[in-house]
């Protein structure tokens, strides 16, 4: 092996070494810091412990409380209960943090070994997760997460709060004074609306789910395809319908709201109840919600299509049609299960200054996906 060879091969050497050194370096400190911020996590543990446990404990009481003024029991079996329960989240309280002491000592004795053990026994990864909603267990409080598992937030004992995606989708068309619908001037088919949002749903009354509120923001897409080949005019402020020059394939007109509907929903629930958090359930009750929402217009648009000189053409008008600016109405939903039947009607004229009054109506299903 001449000089030359022996260098390259000394060189080739010395740099897998300092490759292997750096990288054992590397994966040292990354040990070092999963087992210090699984150490920080834990201590984070121990603070909410005491604050977990006087929640339960503050719930429990005000059961007992409504016990006895229900006269289920005396003040004396009263003052009983809430002792035993004071005494029993104690214990919790100390048999907790117990624990986690413990596991913080042997982190900190058998550093990342002790780490790798407790994942591999407990099956608990501490990945990172995106999640977009609950999870099917409802462990998971918040709604979107992104992070290590290990740091996502857990269950609370009682939420009285949940949220919601609103998805609905149906026939749309206007009520027009002295006209049934079969005599509008724009086709019930090809006529239709979306509408997509976001609800927060808030159990009304502590003790019952019979009663709640739901309230968020949702965005309105209402669609009217206009028959006859009939088009909106504006003349001068005031919209009437004219015949278009052409023979249109199609004359649609569209209006966009985001609107922040209320509702006062109510029906039947389940309550389930587990050892350290309850819940009520409406899947698959019947559910009933009345109300109405208030929001602004964001655009309007009228599209032609038609044929020109045998080329195909397309005409997009914008906010040219003095349509309200300012959205309200009435709406409400009938349930069983997820699906519900929705109407929707407008209580604005669809226009500012119309020759004919009219007003939007909607008529559909509507999705909430917890």
């Amino acid at each position: 092996m001449n000089t030359i060879t022996k260098l390259v091969v000394y060189f080739m050497v010395s740099l897998a070494l300092v490759t292997v050194q750096a990288q054992t370096k590397e994966l040292d400190s990354i040990k070092y810091e999963k087992v210090n911020y699984k150490i920080s996590l834990l201590e984070k543990d121990k603070n909410k412990v005491e604050e977990e446990e006087r929640g339960i404990l503050k719930l429990k009481i005000s059961k007992i409380n409504k016990q006895l003024d229900d006269k289920e029991i005396t003040a004396e079996e009263a003052e009983n209960l809430k002792k035993e329960a004071a005494k029993k989240a104690a214990l919790n309280i100390e048999n907790r943090i117990e624990i986690i002491n413990k596991q913080i000592a042997l982190l900190e004795r058998n550093g990342y070994e002790a780490y790798q053990y407790k994942q591999t026994e407990t099956g608990d990864d501490d990945g990172f997760v995106f999640r977009i909603g609950g999870s099917d267990d409802d462990t998971n409080e918040s709604f979107i997460y992104f992070g290590e598992k290990s740091s996502d937030k857990p269950r609370k004992y009682d939420r009285r709060t949940t949220t919601d995606i609103v998805f609905a989708f149906g026939f749309n068309n206007t009520l027009i004074d002295g006209q049934d619908l079969e005599d509008s001037p724009y086709k019930l088919g090809g006529s239709g609306f979306i509408e997509l949002g976001y609800a927060w749903k808030t159990r009304i009354f502590e003790n019952t789910n019979f009663w709640r509120l739901k309230y968020g923001f949702s965005f309105q897409w209402n669609k009217l395809k206009l028959k006859d080949n009939n088009y909106l005019v504006n003349t001068d402020g005031d919209i009437s319908l004219e015949e278009y020059r052409l023979d249109a394939d199609k004359i649609k007109f569209r209006t966009t709201n985001l609107v922040i509907p209320m509702h006062l929903e109510f029906g039947p629930s389940k309550k389930v109840d587990r050892e350290d958090y309850f819940r009520y359930s409406t899947y698959k009750q019947l559910k009933i919600g009345i109300g109405g929402y208030a929001g602004l217009n964001i655009g309007s648009m009228q599209k032609i299509k038609y044929k020109e000189d045998g080329e195909r053409e397309k005409e997009k008008q914008r906010d040219q049609f003095e349509v309200s600016e300012f959205v309200y109405g009435l709406s409400g939903y009938f349930a069983l299960g997820d699906v519900a039947l929705y109407v929707k009607y407008d209580l604005n004229p669809l226009f500012k200054n119309q020759v004919v009054d009219q007003n939007n109506i909607s008529v559909g299903l509507r999705f909430d996906m917890d």
